[in-house]
């Protein structure tokens, strides 16, 4: 690769990291963009690579949001314990299952998505009347991570938006609020897909690490964004992203 392949990649990178911290899906940036400039990588070191730019990223974006948000973390730190492993199972399961069986199931439930925040505007946007119960919120949050982790691990554009979703409509957290406890549950899925890659050997570490800084930077803008713009900033990038998602994936299955 030549300097402007690395600026490609790097621009490309820190964008990532902006959508990322705001609602999710930013793998959508980063993974066509190593495929086009690098047409012979393997989908394991792409997706490995990907992870060692995600976990700075993700990292960055929730000691940002930590500062602001007030995240529960004897619930959150757990959970992101269960989706890092829940991430390594898949990412072990990469090699052995036809991803594209994947990308019109996204398809739906992203649309479904769509519709459903279009329709449902207090989504995200006000707390819950009535704050849900210890036990529901432990439970959501550890099926969710054990689910949408096992999801990040095996193919990965959108765990983010996924999980702030699934905060919004079942635990009627605030936009803000559930993209911080969301960065923590991906930061966790990353490391434990990274792990992984890494011990079988599919991340290019140079330029993994370059992309990682360039993803920090997007990740602190975008999450001090998120959180001076507010809830409604959020849904509006969240419907943006999520039709993008679409798109993109379309393009890639029928394209």
């Amino acid at each position: 690769m030549d300097v402007a392949d690395w600026m490609v990649l790097l621009a490309a990178a820190t964008a990532a990291g902006w959508v990322d911290a705001v609602v999710g899906g930013g793998g959508l940036i980063i993974l066509p963009t190593l495929f086009l400039i690098a047409p012979g990588i393997t989908p394991q070191t792409a997706l490995g690579t990907n992870k060692m730019a995600a976990v700075a990223g993700t990292g960055a974006a929730v000691v940002t949001f930590v500062r602001k948000v007030p995240i529960p973390w004897r619930i959150m730190l757990p959970a992101a314990g269960i989706a890092a492993c829940a991430a390594a199972v898949g990412a072990a399961a990469v090699s052995l299952i036809d991803r594209d069986l994947f990308i019109p199931i996204v398809m739906v439930v992203l649309v479904g998505v769509a519709i459903f925040v279009t329709l449902r505007p207090s989504v995200g946007v006000t707390m819950a009347t009535h704050p849900p119960t210890r036990r529901k919120v432990v439970l959501t949050v550890a099926i969710a991570a054990g689910l949408i982790g096992l999801y990040d691990g095996l193919l990965g554009p959108g765990t983010g938006t996924f999980l702030i979703i699934t905060f919004a409509t079942v635990l009627g957290t605030e936009f803000v609020r559930a993209a911080a406890m969301s960065k923590v549950i991906n930061c966790g899925s990353n490391i434990g897909a990274l792990v992984f890659f890494g011990l079988t050997g599919h991340i290019l570490v140079a330029l993994g690490a370059a992309m990682a800084v360039a993803n920090i930077a997007g990740a602190v803008v975008g999450s001090r964004m998120a959180v001076r713009r507010g809830a409604e900033f959020v849904r509006v990038v969240l419907l943006v992203v999520v039709v993008a998602m679409v798109i993109r994936l379309g393009w890639q299955q029928f394209g």
